[in-house]
Parts: C-alpha cells; sequence; structure tokens
C-alpha cells in the first residue's frame, strides 16, 4: 500500500470547497496529504477548510482567480515560500453555462473557455516551474465525457473539456522527461448539490442517465477518490497523458445492456 501512500505530499485542488473537487481533496488528505484549497468566493473558502479541519486534515486556504496570470503567478510564489513544495495539482475549478449555441453570447463562450482551459493551463505552467527543478510532480486535470461527447446546450463546455484533453496529453509530452505525470479524470454523472433537482424519481433526465449507465445509477463524489489518490501517488509512476473517466461504463456502450439473453 505504500504506492499509493500520500504522507509528505502537498496537494493544490482548485476549486476544492464543494461537490467532487472536496470528494477529491479529502481522497487525498485521507491517503496523507497536506491541503492547499483555492477559490474566488471568501466564504465557500472558509466553510471548506473548517470542514476538513474538522475532519484532522491539514488545509490551508488561498483566495485567488485561476484565470488571473498575475495573481496565480503570486499566490503559487507564496506558497511555495510558505510550503517548500507542491507535489500534486489538482486542476479542478470549473463552470458551465447551459445555452444553445445560436442563442449564447460570444463573451459567455470566452468566460468557459478562459475558466475551464485557460485556468487549468496557467495553474500548470507555473506549478510545473517548480516541478521540473525539482524532478517530480504530479498534475490531475478534470475533464468530462464531455471531452468525448457533444450534447445540447454545452457547446462551451464540450469545446473546453476536449481542448482539456489536449492540453494534458500535450503537458505530458513535454514534461514526463522531468518525471512529472500529467493526466485527467473525466467524470460521469455524479450526484451532487448541482444535480439534485434532476435526480428526483420520474424525471425525464434522471431516468435517462440511469437507464444510459450500465451500472443503473448515478455516481457517489467518493467514487473518484480512488482514482485521484492513484493518479496523485506512486502508483502511477509511468501513467501519463492519459483520462481515466470514472462513469459507470457510458463511454464503453451505446446503450444500458438490457437483462435479456
Amino acid at each position: 500500500m505504500n504506492l499509493f501512500n500520500l504522507k509528505g505530499k502537498t496537494a493544490i485542488v482548485t476549486g476544492g470547497t464543494h461537490g467532487l473537487g472536496m470528494a477529491i481533496a479529502n481522497g487525498l488528505a485521507e491517503a496523507g496529504a497536506e491541503l492547499i484549497i483555492t477559490d474566488i468566493f471568501e466564504e465557500k473558502l472558509a466553510n471548506a477548510i473548517e470542514q476538513y479541519t474538522s475532519k484532522g486534515f491539514k488545509a490551508t486556504p488561498y483566495l485567488f482567480d485561476v484565470t488571473s496570470e498575475k495573481e496565480v503567478e503570486e499566490n503559487i510564489n507564496t506558497i511555495l515560500a510558505a510550503h517548500g513544495k507542491i507535489d500534486i495539482l489538482v486542476n479542478n475549478a470549473g463552470i458551465i453555462m447551459r445555452q444553445m449555441a445560436v442563442d449564447m453570447d460570444v463573451n459567455d463562450f470566452r468566460k468557459v473557455i478562459d475558466v475551464d482551459l485557460v485556468g487549468p493551463f496557467i495553474m500548470s505552467k507555473y506549478v510545473a516551474k517548480d516541478m521540473i527543478k525539482r524532478k517530480s510532480g504530479k498534475i490531475i486535470n478534470m475533464c468530462s465525457m464531455m471531452s468525448e461527447l457533444g450534447r445540447d446546450n454545452v457547446s462551451a463546455y464540450a469545446a473546453a473539456k476536449g481542448g482539456l484533453k489536449m492540453l494534458t496529453k500535450n503537458l505530458a509530452t513535454e514534461w514526463a522527461r522531468h518525471n512529472i505525470q500529467v493526466n485527467g479524470i473525466g467524470p460521469g454523472y455524479f450526484a451532487t448539490a448541482q444535480t439534485e433537482p434532476i435526480r428526483v424519481d420520474g424525471h425525464p433526465f434522471n431516468e435517462f442517465i440511469i437507464n444510459r449507465t450500465p451500472e443503473g445509477r448515478w455516481g457517489n463524489p467518493e467514487d473518484l477518490a480512488g482514482t485521484a489518490i492513484y493518479l496523485a501517488s506512486d502508483a502511477s509512476n509511468f501513467v501519463n497523458g492519459q483520462v481515466v473517466y470514472v462513469d459507470g461504463g457510458i463511454l464503453a456502450t451505446i446503450g444500458k445492456p438490457s437483462n435479456e439473453k
């Protein structure tokens, strides 16, 4: 089990104040990592840190915008001065705007691209500088099934997540020589506060997801922890440029198998 031990490691989780980001951060902390949690909302950040510390985890908050190169550079330098090193970066911060492409304002499209794709690039760029010096590091990008598939109302999000998949591959290519592994996680449909209104019995989308997923259920946020620990640990030292889809089998099939023989 030492392969999965993160004791002594420092992990940044951007947007790790709720939902899937918090589930991943909890998993990394349970494996021994010290947490650095970022967000742009002070109250959400304070509440999240309280939750982490109540579990006995060491967690430090940093308030900044991942789309601002100036803020990222300043805060990464501050983090390195305070913590000595950054071993793990999870680029989790993201947004989605659901609107048909013909109706979407170009500025809204650009905003989604900026947060979901440019933000991970900026964070990776400045964190990698120290990782390259130390010849060690793990970067995990939160991709999506929309890195592979299209769907109504999410053109900007799908474009960003498709780009993030290719950014993952390219950064892995550039930085593998420095013993840095850059991989992605592609979550399926998960039971979070955001999806709660559409998970009620009888809701068409709830029925669609259950019938589309071979496992026949929504994912629980905790289902992501093991994959995150794996990609953050020595167990994945020769895994690079990959996206691991944690989706209950959705991408493996054209539809949920029937019980008929």
